[in-house]
């Protein structure tokens, strides 16, 4: 059974509690201590546990009972474990510790803030308490889950009462929600909202001052795995009501749906309890009342009145106590195999373990706490840019980061001291080096960062000759506007991309506009990506036949076909044609680019960085651009390694290359070969079989201009199958028609230039300037759903051809309906 299994409780050593809460009471210390314990655990086991978690094994201690159940013993602990077997809801108990003054045998007072005293319960438990020592009102929990409160010391805070001698042969745990009475009911003063709203602005990435991985943002000495872990492969709910205390109460979602103890508390005290439906007298007549039998330990039922008569029996399947602090300690290894698992598979996973299915939006807030703990406080995260500049810098002497700021304005005065995060390029020298070897084209794109606080990181991406996708650059920014663009595209432009004649595919963004500084023809050309195009295109033109239509005119090599499909678009409907024509050719298709794209039609290279880059937009900043220094050295050394492989084996061109020159050679020989000039190599082809589905037929091939009239020579930069056929013909090699680009040499000058070992950052230089802090602007809503940022369009639409995939887990071959990852709670019987 679940029950003689270890299990996890959690242990608050700092803070307080505060009573008179609806749902009892609610711990202060959000930073609690995580201890396994089982039912084979002894008292001074779980004493000796917590004091060599908190370092101060050997301290002596003394046993102090307050007016609830007291922990000072084997045989008391065991009446937790009954306790938590007769609640099988309860997943995690939590236990209160106090340090305060530790008597010695000497009688001195041995001041010690890591001294462990005793143990107290809560509600859930008969009240023990000595009357010859101040006692404390512990900690309770919502009624229908017990939990436990354990003290530590003899001083406990500022609240301070008396208890009577109560027995101590107790040993049946009271009701779900015994205790309630002993407050203020009206005092809704402490109520912790069902949607925890981070009141404080630090409660989510906070920095823990015991971490469970030492992943601080500063302090470390090498990058965390998940910082170059790099998959190449990859590169193709609302606020539930306030829960009401009830017995039993279970998940609506899960089996058991047990609604019928919602209930009020009007009435207890350690003898009796009284609770009534939050309807009663209001058409429900449904009543409890219980009595102590001190004699035999039991609690009895003296009066019961039910069923419900009312129709408001739901009730919400959250539980108060299951807080995003608790959730982060559950989700935390989870988060740190994938920093970009879903939210809705966290919330799933909960819901499992606990027995309660907590909002979206407390399992957001948990996430986010998790990120911190790992990675790196959410805000000292911006502070740690200007350190993380000069120590990359020191690192590999060329890398190149642009930090820009805004003031902070007080009052009407600037404070110098701090200054607001605005934006910041960065590249490094391996990158920039890279782009000497890869095709004269470079796509941008922007993707939204997932964290505490929004915008939008920007990054430039070539391609090598093997096909192999590569980020040059980056940029941290607000948002894509016309302003970040250009900060952006100046700086790329300036110390990646100097080359004349480059391209830059991008979609249409009307932010992106071509800044001065060496973006206008002829030192640089702009194309659109043909699937924002499209999209846009289908707004207006409805059916997937229209859009068809012009992106096979945008994919068109040659003016013939090009106009072969747009007459098709003017026969079905002349308007699709005159929306095509405000649009220049030269920026969306490919017969008018003259070779600049090297085949490439959309930004479709720049996706596959973005769905690489998923799991570092859930990191802090300075943990992202660490990321990127971390998953690129893995990136050039793997890459790297292929190339001088291959080079090794005597390849001189890519295999990406010689798998297309293998497929044209099989259709080359369904071609005839004219010869009408020798000397300029001027050769007519015409095919014996057709070999396309636009076929012209015969075309004219000059090997010395690496032209021909089908396009693809000119577009692609190697033989079509025309012109391998004219090489075969007059017994030349087609080697020297191919771009060098696609030559091993290449390739493998890529990635030539390594990544230096980063110097750890207790030896990068010091910082003297402004604090930097992150914009209040920038800070996600703190209350309701986070609003998802992304903007679907038609592209979005799932392609019939492609595997069906789960939404949650994102794997083929099932639905959510029956993922794995989504378990659901299912009732735990206890014993009686």
């Amino acid at each position: 059974m679940a029950s003689e299994d270890s299990f996890l409780v959690l242990v608050h050593h700092r803070g307080s509690v505060k009573r008179k809460t609806r749902s009892g009471v609610k711990f202060t210390d959000k930073d609690p201590l995580c201890i396994v314990v089982s039912p084979t655990t002894s008292y001074d086991a779980l004493v000796s546990s917590v004091l060599v978690k908190l370092g101060v094994e050997g301290v002596k201690r003394d046993t102090v009972k307050y007016d609830c159940f007291t922990i000072g013993s084997d045989e008391d602990l065991q009446v937790m474990f009954l306790s938590r077997r007769q609640f099988p809801e309860v997943r995690t108990p939590e236990l209160l510790a106090k340090f305060g003054d530790v008597v010695s045998s000497s009688g001195g007072s041995n001041r010690n803030a890591n001294t462990i005293a005793t143990v107290a319960g809560s509600s859930s438990r008969p009240a023990v308490a000595s009357s010859s020592i101040p006692v404390y009102v512990p900690v309770v929990q919502p009624a229908a889950s017990p939990s436990f409160a354990v003290d530590l010391s003899g001083n406990v805070g500022d609240q301070v009462g008396y208890g009577e001698h109560l027995p101590t042969d107790v040993r049946c745990p009271t009701p779900a929600g015994v205790g309630e009475g002993l407050f203020d009911e009206a005092d809704d003063d402490d109520l912790e909202p069902d949607l925890i709203a981070d009141e404080s602005g630090d409660d989510v990435g906070a920095s823990d001052p015991i971490r469970a991985t030492g992943g601080t943002s500063s302090g470390t000495q090498q990058y965390p795995p998940h910082f170059s872990s790099l998959d190449l492969e990859a590169m193709r709910q609302d606020e539930y009501p306030e829960q009401l205390a009830g017995f039993g109460a279970r998940d609506t979602e899960g089996s058991a749906s047990m609604t019928e103890f919602q209930y009020k508390v009007v009435e207890s005290d350690y003898r009796r309890y009284v609770g009534k439906c939050s309807e009663f007298g209001n058409g429900c007549t449904w009543l409890i009342r219980l009595s102590l039998r001190q004699r035999k330990g039991i609690w009895e039922v003296k009066r019961y009145n039910g069923p419900h008569t009312c129709l408001a029996t739901s009730i919400s399947s959250d539980h108060r106590s299951l807080d995003y602090h608790v959730i982060a300690t559950f989700i935390m290894p989870m988060v740190r195999a994938d920093a970009s698992v879903n939210i809705k598979v966290l919330l799933n996973a909960t819901a499992a373990h606990f027995g309660f299915r907590p909002t979206y939006r407390r399992v957001w807030m948990a996430k986010q706490k998790a990120v911190a703990i790992i990675y790196g406080d959410w805000d000292e995260s911006y502070n740690e840019l200007p350190r993380w500049v000069l120590g990359v810098q020191l690192t590999m002497p060329g890398t190149v980061a642009v930090l820009k700021t805004c003031p902070v304005i007080v009052g009407g005065q600037e404070d110098e001291s701090r200054a607001y995060f605005h934006r910041l390029f960065w590249t490094f020298p391996p990158c920039i080096e890279a782009f000497r070897h890869c095709k004269p084209l470079v796509s941008i794109d922007g993707t939204h960062l997932y964290g505490k606080y929004g915008g939008t990181l920007l990054v430039a991406i070539a391609q090598d000759g093997n096909s192999n996708i590569l980020p040059v650059a980056f940029a941290l920014v607000e948002g894509e506007n016309a302003e970040s663009w250009s900060f952006f595209l100046t700086h790329l432009r300036q110390h990646v991309t100097p080359q004349p004649g480059l391209l830059v595919i991008s979609d249409r963004h009307n932010g992106i506009k071509a800044p001065d500084g060496g973006w206008l023809p002829p030192a640089a050309y702009r194309a659109f990506c043909i699937r924002h195009v499209a999209a846009n295109f289908a707004l207006t033109f409805k059916g997937k036949d229209a859009r068809r239509l012009l992106v096979n005119a945008a994919y068109a090599k040659t003016e013939v076909e090009f106009d072969y499909w747009f007459d098709i678009m003017r026969s079905e409907n002349p308007p699709m044609c005159d929306w095509a024509n405000r649009i220049e050719y030269s920026l969306w298709t490919q017969y008018c680019d003259e070779g600049r794209r090297f085949g490439h039609m959309t930004t479709n290279i720049s996706e596959c960085v973005n769905s690489i880059l998923k799991g570092v937009r859930n990191l802090p900043v300075c943990s992202l651009v660490k990321a990127t220094y971390g998953r690129l050295a893995e990136l050039f050394v793997r890459k790297g390694s292929e190339a001088q492989a291959q080079m090794a084996t005597g390849q001189q061109f890519s295999q990406y290359l010689v798998k297309c020159i293998e497929a044209n050679l099989k259709t080359a020989r369904c071609f005839t070969v004219t010869v009408y000039d020798r000397d300029n190599s001027e050769y007519t082809v015409a095919e014996t079989t057709p070999t396309g589905s636009f076929s012209l037929g015969t075309y004219r091939v000059s090997l010395g201009s690496q032209t021909c009239v089908c396009g693809y020579f000119q577009a692609l930069h190697y033989p079509c199958p025309h012109a391998l056929a004219c090489c075969a013909y007059s017994r030349l090699t087609w080697q020297p028609y191919v771009h060098e680009v696609y030559r091993m040499s290449s390739v493998f000058g890529v990635y030539q230039m390594g990544f230096t070992p980063p110097i750890p950052e207790g030896f990068w230089p010091p910082y003297a300037g402004s604090t930097v802090i992150p914009d209040p602007n920038m800070r996600r809503a703190r209350e309701g759903r986070p609003r998802s940022t992304r903007i679907r369009t038609n592209m979005d639409d799932a392609d019939p051809n492609r595997p069906k995939r789960c939404s949650l887990c994102r794997q083929p071959g099932h639905t959510r309906r029956s993922c794995p990852q989504a378990g659901r709670p299912t009732v735990t019987e206890g014993n009686n």
